[in-house]
C-alpha cells in the first residue's frame, strides 16, 4: 500500500470517527435536555404547592422554599440553554467550538445557589428579630414530607446523570436539589417541634441552613471558575493517552503531554515522543499520523502537535553518559524526570529536559543547581538543558 493510499484510508477512518463522536455528542445533549425538563416540571409543581402552603400557614421557611424551587426550575432552563449553545459547530470566531459555555452555565447556577442562600439568611434573620407565629396543618406537613423525598430522588437523579454525561450543570443542579431536601427537612422538623413543644425554631434553622447553602454555592463557583481558568488534566486520561502512544514499537518514551479542555470531553493537545535517530522523515511522518489517529479513536483527544526527541542508537558512550546523568539529577527530590537525552560527539553537546516539581519553592533555582552539577561532571561538553513542566502533576 502506498503512502498516498494509507493517508486516504486514515482520512476515511477519521471521518467515520467524527460521525460517531457527533452522534455521541448529540445523544449526550438529548440526555441533558431531557433531564433538565424533568427538573423544570418537578420544581414548578413543588413551588406551586409550597407557595400556597406558605401563605396559608404564615411560614417564611415554606415560602422561601417555594421561591427556591422556582430558582431551581430556572437553573434547569439555564442548563438547557447552555447545552444548546455549547453544541454549536466551531466557526471562524471560535475555531475550538463553544463547549466551555457549559462551564458558564454551571457558574450561573452556582451564583443562583449562592444568592438563594444569602436571601434565605436575610429573611431568617428578620424573622429572628421579629418573630411571627406559624400555623401548620396536617396537609401542609404531609406535602413538605413528600417534597423532601422528591428532592432527594431528584438530586440523586441529577447527580448520577450529570456524572454519566460529564455535565457540571447537572451535577450542580443535583447538589442544589440535595440541599433543598435538607431545607425542607429542617422546615418539617421545626414544624413538629413547634406543634409538640410550642417552641419556634424555624427562623434559627433557616439561618443555619442558609449558611450551608451559601458554602455549597461558593464551592460550586470555585470549581467552575477553576475549569474556566484552566486546570490540570485528569491523571487517568493522561496515563491512558501516554500508554497508547507508547504502544508503538518505534516510540521509546512519551513526554510533555499538554491537554487543553474546550468543554466536557473535548480535548486538544500536544506531546513529545522519543524515537531512534535512525528513522527517516517518511517513517516519522507515517508514525506521527498513526499515533494521532489511534489516540483520537481510543480517547477522543486531538493531538494537534507531536514533537520529537532523537535517541542515540549508534553510540554506547552516549548511553553510559545518559544513565550517569540520570542517576545524578534524580537524587534531587524536586526533579521528577529527565527525558529527551541526546549526546552529539561532533559538536560536543549534551541536551536533555528536566521536569522540576511544583513542590519546589524556587523551580528556577533547583534547575540551575542541577545543571551546574552536570556541567561540572562533564566539562568537555556543552550542556544544553531545558526546564520542563509536568502539567498533569498532582
Amino acid at each position: 500500500m502506498t503512502q498516498e493510499h494509507r493517508k486516504e484510508e486514515e482520512s476515511v477512518r477519521v471521518t467515520q470517527k467524527d460521525l460517531l463522536n457527533d452522534a455521541k455528542e448529540e445523544n449526550r445533549n438529548k440526555v441533558i435536555v431531557r433531564t433538565s425538563i424533568i427538573g423544570i416540571l418537578v420544581n414548578a409543581a413543588l413551588a406551586a404547592f409550597k407557595a400556597v402552603i406558605g401563605v396559608l400557614s404564615n411560614s417564611i421557611a415554606i415560602t422561601l422554599d417555594a421561591v427556591n424551587n422556582i430558582s431551581d426550575a430556572g437553573s434547569s432552563i439555564i442548563t438547557i440553554v447552555g447545552t444548546k449553545l455549547a453544541g454549536k459547530e466551531p466557526d471562524r470566531k471560535h475555531p475550538f467550538g463553544y463547549g466551555r459555555v457549559e462551564y458558564l452555565s454551571a457558574m450561573i447556577i452556582a451564583i443562583i445557589v449562592l444568592y438563594a442562600g444569602f436571601t434565605s439568611l436575610e429573611e431568617s434573620v428578620k424573622k429572628i428579630i421579629h418573630p411571627e407565629a406559624s400555623d401548620y396543618s396536617a396537609v401542609s406537613l404531609l406535602i413538605i414530607a413528600v417534597a423532601v423525598v422528591v428532592k432527594i430522588v431528584l438530586g440523586r437523579f441529577f447527580k448520577s446523570t450529570g456524572k454519566k454525561v460529564n455535565s457540571d450543570s447537572l451535577v450542580n443542579s443535583g447538589q442544589d436539589a440535595t440541599m433543598d431536601s435538607v431545607i425542607s427537612a429542617s422546615t418539617l422538623l421545626a414544624a413538629v417541634i413547634f406543634l409538640v413543644f410550642h417552641v419556634s425554631l424555624e427562623a434559627w434553622l433557616g439561618a443555619i441552613i442558609s449558611v450551608v447553602i451559601m458554602k455549597s454555592g461558593i464551592d460550586m463557583l470555585r470549581e467552575t471558575i477553576g475549569k474556566l481558568l484552566g486546570t490540570g488534566a485528569d491523571p487517568e486520561l493522561v496515563n491512558k493517552v501516554k500508554a497508547t502512544v507508547n504502544s508503538f514499537d518505534e516510540v521509546h518514551g512519551a513526554y510533555d503531554l499538554i491537554l487543553h479542555d474546550y468543554g466536557p470531553d473535548r480535548y486538544n493537545g500536544s506531546i513529545h515522543i522519543e524515537v531512534p535517530d535512525t528513522l527517516t522523515a517518511d517513517e516519522i511522518d507515517e508514525l506521527i499520523r498513526k499515533i494521532a489517529l489511534k489516540v483520537y479513536e481510543k480517547h477522543g483527544v486531538i493531538l494537534t502537535g507531536i514533537g520529537l526527541y532523537s535517541m542515540n542508537t549508534k553510540n554506547d558512550h552516549a548511553a553510559q553518559v545518559r544513565d550517569s546523568i540520570r542517576k545524578m539529577v534524580m537524587k534531587n527530590e524536586y526533579v521528577n524526570q529527565m527525558h529527551g537525552f541526546y549526546l552529539c560527539e561532533a559538536d560536543k553537546t549534551i541536551r536533555f529536559d528536566l521536569v522540576i516539581s511544583f513542590r519546589a519553592k524556587d523551580r528556577q533555582a533547583v534547575f540551575r543547581e542541577v545543571l551546574e552539577q552536570v556541567q561540572t561532571a562533564y566539562p568537555d561538553y556543552q550542556v544544553a538543558a531545558n526546564m520542563d513542566t509536568d502539567f498533569s502533576e498532582l
